[in-house]
């Protein structure tokens, strides 16, 4: 056996170069991570300049604050040792702001921007100098090689810290005008734009960043110097919604909508069903409409550019497009690259594709979630500096984000409808009736007949051509509705294929492993003639039989929606036919401990379409299910309540004991609209078929408040 020794571990030279050129994503995630550093250090200000020389042989960025400086103590222990866990410890810097730069390794990001570092820091009227060129780490073997020079005098200067970049020609060239308002974009996007919904001294501190470049670009002699602000776009939003939710999962937001003469607000009740699991969070989200004459609205309200000049649609919509994103900010600093606007963080496009007139896409927002620190979110920030570990706060946190952007879906959706922003939904049904009445033309015809004094016999004539083209139109449209009911029961079944899937993976299963097992007892009884083995097969036999039974069962519970021809209307007692569609949820219904009962006399029989009666019952039941066990209600009910006055159906009523419907959508009856839908990924055609299959029917379905659980009814239609 070797005899045991201990060796200590030695960093390449290059480690430096790693931690900070290699882990940086960009140019302006290094200059991003050098202005952080100056929050940390409380200055209230942060002064960028760049500068190329006349023969543009050499650049240099400086990155100046005006806050509390480093001593030398500080400079060789901590700001020269890489990876270190005081700002971790500490939290929060002397003056009170919570540290952003926490990592230990954002003051490498410099090595990226060029090949030479200057340092000038001051504190407690110490002047302390460091110069590092990045090369000598490059041709160090190991990191206890390089040789940095730092120098320490008196002074008398304010305290505050000075960086200095310097590189060639090749950095250089790396900066063109586009690369330059991508930075400014990247500083604009930096702080969050609104400081209201902040909480505490965080409100009242401000931070400053001044941005400037003095003859940098070639062949442009110019000078910039601005305030980085955000453009105004954020105040010119259509819709928002915005408010706190506590780390208990409760909150009131606030939905506002702009795009009306008058703007309006509405309170909204928050409740996420438990803790967040992510802390407190503020949410800040504004969505804008992209249609040409919406974008025509926004400069209207006065979108400006930096030199408070109107933009014009192709600006407003470039303004939109690198501007959007849905920002991660905590304390005041967003963290990238959530709120970039190519990181669809929330796959909101893969949402708006499934459901475009319901859902928003990531180029229609720009807002914010405001969270706590790593300690009281359990959001932690990667070590790269891009975006937060995948963890199960970061998984609630999008959770979170998505219900509350559903809360201004659903309004949005609503109020688009009524101002016929949105394409004109068809309701089949409706449309049928409304196209092949003739009833107001006869009336008019035989108005300007008998004005026109026709003999009342040639009228007569007029007014049964007319019918009998009524007769003709009305068979085809029985023919259209007939054809559409069979198009939306298989729709229908389309959105249970999960149930059905469920159903079938026991008895598949079986068949699956039984098999096998089937064969090889029987080879072995074909070969020994041994009772023992017959023993063997015949369980398998009555297992496969019973099974087999599972799907015909499921089979024939299903054929009604699979149908590709409707069978003709017939008188079907109700109840039965109810509990018969109850049956195909029977096994989810069983295993998530739903009580599911029908009242009403079992010997009424109602007139009806068979295929219609399964689509209006499976999309309720389908719904019921969903939301019961989506917010994990405890005593979950569905009970159908069927009430008749002899051989008269007076009403059928649909309750369930799940988290009920928001009153405003009962009132504008939205939820009855194809594509609006409150599931997350929803199609939006369950209640709209639910309700076309009632009018074929001669049957209302509405819904109605209700302080527990969803109400719908069931009624014939009243005559006009």
């Amino acid at each position: 056996m070797g005899a045991k020794e201990s060796y200590s571990i030695r960093p390449a030279g290059r480690h430096i170069l790693t931690i900070g050129r290699d882990l940086i994503q960009d140019r302006y995630a290094a200059i991003v991570e050098l202005v952080k550093n100056a929050y940390d250090a409380d200055s209230p200000d942060v002064n960028i300049v760049f500068r190329a020389s006349p023969d543009r042989k050499h650049y240099s960025i400086t990155i100046e604050d005006h806050g509390h400086g480093m001593s030398v103590d500080t400079v060789i222990n901590k700001w020269m040792v890489p990876s270190t866990d005081d700002k971790l410890k500490r939290r929060k810097s002397p003056g009170g702001r919570i540290m952003q730069g926490r990592k230990g390794v954002g003051r490498y990001a410099a090595s990226i921007l060029g090949d030479g570092l200057l340092l000038e820091t001051v504190a407690d009227s110490e002047k302390t100098t460091v110069y590092i060129e990045w090369s000598g780490f490059e041709k160090a073997q190991f990191l206890d090689e390089v040789e940095i020079l730092i120098e320490s005098e008196k002074t008398d200067l304010p305290p505050g810290t000075r960086l200095v970049i310097t590189g060639g020609s090749e950095f250089l060239t790396e900066w063109d005008q586009r690369q330059f308002d991508k930075l400014r974009f990247e500083l604009k996007k930096l702080m969050s734009p609104v400081s209201s919904v902040m909480s505490g001294d965080e409100a009242k501190d401000t931070f400053r960043i001044h941005l400037r470049s003095e003859n940098f670009f070639e062949g442009r002699e110019e000078i910039i110097d601005e305030d980085v602000k955000p453009y105004p776009i954020f105040d010119l939003f259509d819709y928002r919604i915005a408010g706190r939710i506590g780390a208990d999962g409760k909150g009131i937001l606030t939905y506002s909508l702009q795009k009306a003469r008058n703007t309006t607000e509405e309170k909204i009740p928050f409740d996420f069903g438990g803790p967040t699991g992510c802390g407190e969070l503020f949410f800040d989200i504004r969505v804008y409409d992209r249609e040409k004459e919406s974008i025509e609205s926004l400069i209207g309200r006065g979108l400006k550019d930096e030199s408070g000049n109107y933009v014009g649609r192709l600006q407003a919509r470039q303004l939109l497009n690198e501007y959007n994103g849905i920002g991660v900010y905590r304390n005041g600093f967003r963290i990238r690259p959530l709120g970039d606007a190519d990181f669809d963080w929330l796959k909101l496009n893969k949402q708006r594709v499934q459901n475009p007139s319901m859902r928003i896409g990531s180029n229609q927002v720009i807002g914010y979630v405001q969270i706590q620190s790593e300690e009281q979110s359990g959001l932690i920030e990667k070590s790269a500096r891009d975006g937060l570990r995948e963890n199960s706060a970061y998984k609630n946190l999008k959770d979170l984000t998505k219900k509350v952007i559903t809360k201004l879906e659903e309004r949005r959706f609503d109020y688009r409808k009524r101002a016929g922003l949105s394409r004109r939904t068809l309701k089949v049904e409706r449309e049928l009736e409304r196209l092949f009445s003739f009833e107001e033309l006869r009336r008019g015809v035989r108005s300007k007949l008998k004005k026109g004094e026709v003999d009342k016999e040639t009228a007569d004539e007029i007014i049964r051509i007319i019918s009998k083209e009524e007769e003709n139109k009305n068979r085809i449209a029985e023919d259209i509705r007939q054809t559409v009911a069979v198009y939306q029961g298989q729709a229908t079944l389309g959105k249970i294929i999960n149930v059905i899937l469920h159903e079938g993976r026991r008895p598949l299963n079986y068949f699956k492993n039984q098999i096998p097992n089937l064969k090889y007892w029987f080879n072995s009884f074909r070969e020994k003639r041994d009772p023992a083995t017959l023993a063997k097969i015949i369980p398998i036999t009555v297992g496969i039989g019973k099974n087999a039974d599972v799907f015909v069962k499921l089979f024939s519970r299903l054929d009604p929606l699979a149908a590709g021809k409707r069978s003709r209307k017939k008188s079907l007692p109700l109840r039965r036919a109810i509990e018969e569609v109850s049956e195909v949820f029977s096994g989810e219904i069983k295993k998530t401990g739903i009580t599911f009962k029908v009242d009403g006399p079992g010997d009424f029989r109602f007139p009806c379409w068979y295929q219609d009666i399964y689509a209006i019952f499976t999309n309720l039941i389908d719904n019921s299910i969903y939301w019961m066990n989506e917010k994990q209600i405890p005593k979950k009910e569905i009970t159908v309540n069927i009430a008749t006055d002899g051989n008269e159906l007076q009403f059928i009523d649909y309750r369930d004991t799940g988290p009920g419907i928001e009153p405003q959508l009962i009132v504008n009856e939205v939820i009855f609209e194809p594509q609006f839908s409150t599931k997350p990924d929803g199609t939006g055609l369950g209640l709209a078929i639910a309700g076309e299959a009632s009018i074929r029917n001669g049957l209302d379905l509405r819904a109605f408040d209700s302080e527990s659980g969803a109400f719908f009814r069931l009624q014939p239609k009243q005559e006009n």
